[in-house]
């Protein structure tokens, strides 16, 4: 194998492991993640007019 056949190589083993580690974190952050609903609307709240005694 020549010099110009390893390099090439070896970029695309970093390349793979690269990908790699990427998607085990994708994956990671679906489990962790994926339980959280976000979006989701906001209860609506009943308004209440206070009443105030400024006297």
């Amino acid at each position: 194998m020549t010099h110009t056949e390893q390099v090439i190589a070896n970029a695309l083993a970093v390349v793979a492991a690269n990908r790699a580690e990427r998607e085990r974190d994708t994956e990671r952050r679906k489990r962790v993640f994926g339980k959280i609903e976000i979006g989701r609307p906001l209860p609506k709240l009943p308004h209440q007019q206070l009443s105030l005694d400024l006297h």
